[in-house]
Parts: structure tokens; sequence; C-alpha cells
């Protein structure tokens, strides 16, 4: 649906681009938050957004986007493997927060396409 698609591709390597931000020690801690719990966090929050803007999904299709979602948490835990039990720090939960709505996006037109 979305994880074979040139636009997920595109943000994994933006994420990657970014990775400096998730290494760097010496920001400010301000969440309670891992930095993989954040991402599931928001990531659920923006799919449980993009199942209740899409009420037509049949069950099929709302699994086909649960099973995506599983797949983009898997990649996020290899690429951020050494960072993701870190507690997130401000600069991150903005990219973090940032990285989860273009998810959604990429959810959103995979829906369009198919409505």
């Amino acid at each position: 649906m979305v994880t074979d698609k040139e636009g997920y591709i595109h943000l994994v390597q933006y994420l990657t681009e970014h990775l400096g931000l998730f290494e760097s020690s010496e920001n400010v801690v301000v969440s309670g938050d891992t930095v993989m719990e954040l991402f599931e966090e928001q990531l659920a929050a923006q799919i449980i957004m993009v199942c209740g803007q899409n009420p037509t999904l049949s069950f099929a299709e709302r699994n086909t986007v649960i099973r995506e979602v599983d797949a983009i948490v898997y990649d996020l835990e290899e690429i951020l493997a050494s960072v993701a039990s870190h507690k997130a720090t401000t600069e991150q939960t903005i990219f973090i927060t940032e990285f989860s709505g273009l998810i959604k996006n990429l959810f959103d037109q995979e829906i369009a396409k198919m409505q």
C-alpha cells in the first residue's frame, strides 16, 4: 500500500538524513517516552485518524493499513536501533511528530486513489 511506494522511500531517506538529530546527546530530554515509544504513539494516533476519516474502508483494507504500519515500525526499529531506547528530546519529539504526519499523508494519498 505505502511501503512499496516512492514516497515512502523518500521518507526513509529523509529520516536517515536526520539521524544526527537522534545520535546527539547534548539536547535536553523533556519526554518520559523513548524515541521508539514516541514513534509508535504518534503513528498509532495518525492511523486512528486515517481510519476515522475513512469510515468506508473495509475490514480487509483496515487490516492492510495495520500491516503496513507494522512494517513501518519494523523499518524504524532497524534504522534507529542504536537510539530507540533513548529518551526523546524536544527536537526529536518535533521531528517524530512531523514524520508521523508525513506517513499519514502517504496513507491519505493511497486511500484516495482506492476510492
